[in-house]
């Protein structure tokens, strides 16, 4: 495979990829960049200052995010055990609920995906 064919190749799966997390994200009600931070906080507590860093998006963006969320029950706020002028975002347990919901639905859409590849990796391996 050439570079620019597996190039191309790539390009193809982050378009399938995203659209698929697009339209899950559509049937739960999320934007792409919520179940992006639901994905973050999976496994951790963030300040909201390092979460919107690592989204690319200002802090009254991000806190428009993190409201909307609230509202819903889904992640909260509260201050940094170690420096009690950091906040610190997390999911609540029906935000943990909710993600863990996602990433089985993105897992089951994605599998049959994630097979073809994996069968196209071994016979491409000498």
């Amino acid at each position: 495979m050439s570079s620019d064919d597996f190039m191309d190749a790539l390009v193809q799966a982050t378009f399938h990829v995203t659209g698929v997390l697009t339209r899950i994200g559509a049937e739960n009600d999320l934007s792409l960049t919520q179940l992006r931070v639901f994905g973050i906080l999976r496994d951790r507590r963030p300040r909201v200052t390092e979460l919107a860093a690592y989204l690319g998006l200002d802090k009254s963006t991000m806190s428009g995010l993190i409201d909307r969320a609230e509202r819903r029950g889904l992640l909260a706020r509260d201050k940094n055990p170690h420096d009690r002028r950091a906040v610190d975002v997390f999911l609540t347990p029906a935000g943990h609920e909710l993600t863990e919901r996602l990433y089985a639905q993105v897992r089951e859409a994605l599998t049959p995906d994630l097979d073809r590849l994996r069968a196209s990796l071994h016979e491409n391996t000498p």
